[in-house]
């Protein structure tokens, strides 16, 4: 099942083993500067708040009903991070998608294989070793950071892939370990904890929007250490994450949207922290060679003479290595899978 509470998305298998959790949350963060520097990792400015569909069925637009899932708002030009914890730190693999697009491959989703996973290229991520998602991973060590931007204007990277503006929002897929390695790993090993852990908080026309490229960061995608045949791929979760721009959020929620985050150059002069990961010896993926070809939000404002603003570079201030700490795993209320894939 596929449960949502306070603001957070928990894939669970009991039907595998009572261990088998996921958990994923959406997190406000600062639009890097597409400036061809790389940056360090942004901070977590909180999580964006996440609605059931089927809540809000008679205002929802129909291809939101049509697939279930839940819906989050973001302002036009805002960036996301996506961030993953295992509660019990039972391995389980995650394919992320934008529009239907791998963002780790740069492979469109289709027919049977959106519930399969693949290892050469590999097409997914693995909890609890991978804490974070920041953007699509156009090359080892480098992500370009997800941004929303409308659908049908030629910035997302699904239009620039596809040729079609058709999906748009996020998709996951989670398939846990098989309970049998679980049990095998426990008894060879002493399993550490390794989950996000508390969030780094700081004080403080049509609704469908898709993610484009922003600004390019550090950050590795690490590589399976356990090979193909250790997931259970008869017991998959699939879930639809659907983007609301801020004004469409207000109209079906009631709800006012959060406030515009800070600029990456109002938070760079106030000398506030940026961060980094050690992934230890854990092996990097290469990248996928297909997002070279993906023009970048900035690079498609400036074609139609709409640059964006906020877009100076900036100098971060000190940058701060990150550990992990588990964090408690919570009930919630069930949240619809879709009925079919494409």
């Amino acid at each position: 099942m596929i449960t949502l509470d306070r603001d957070e998305l928990e894939f669970r298998f009991p039907e595998v083993h009572e261990d088998a959790v996921a958990a994923v949350n959406f997190q406000r963060t600062l639009r890097l500067p597409d400036d061809g520097r790389t940056y360090p990792l942004p901070p977590g400015l909180g999580r964006f708040p996440l609605r059931h569909v089927d809540d809000f069925a008679d205002r929802a637009p129909e291809g939101w009903r049509a697939r279930g899932g839940v819906f989050l708002p973001m302002h036009q030009a805002e960036a996301l991070w996506i961030a993953f914890h295992a509660p019990g730190d039972y391995p389980v693999a995650l394919k992320i998608a934008a529009g239907k697009i791998n963002a780790v491959t740069g492979e469109a989703w289709t027919g049977s294989g959106i519930g399969s996973l693949n290892q050469d290229p590999q097409d997914y991520v693995v909890l609890p070793e991978q804490p974070w998602l920041d953007g699509f991973c156009v090359e080892k060590g480098k992500i370009r950071q997800f941004v929303a931007m409308p659908l049908g204007e030629g910035y997302t990277v699904e239009e620039q892939i596809t040729g079609d503006a058709e999906h748009g929002g996020v998709q996951i897929v989670a398939v846990p370990m098989k309970a049998e390695r679980w049990e095998d790993i426990k008894k060879t090993a002493v399993i550490r904890r390794r989950s996000m852990g508390p969030e780094l908080m700081m004080a403080s026309a049509s609704p469908d929007m898709g993610l484009g490229m922003g600004g390019e960061m550090t950050q590795e995608i690490y590589d399976d250490p356990h090979g193909l045949d250790a997931w259970d791929l008869r017991h998959t979760r699939r879930c639809f994450v659907s983007l609301a721009n801020s004004v469409a959020w207000a109209g079906i929620t009631g709800e006012a949207p959060p406030l515009a985050p800070p600029t990456a150059q109002d938070y760079a002069k106030a000398g506030l922290p940026w961060f980094d990961w050690y992934g230890g010896d854990a092996k990097a993926l290469e990248g996928a060679g297909v997002f070279k070809g993906v023009k970048t939000v900035g690079e498609v404002g400036a074609a139609k003479g709409k640059p964006l603003a906020g877009n100076e570079s900036v100098m971060p201030g000190p940058v701060h290595t990150l550990s992990n700490k588990s964090g408690p795993t919570k009930p919630g209320t069930t949240v619809r899978e879709p009925e079919n894939a494409r």
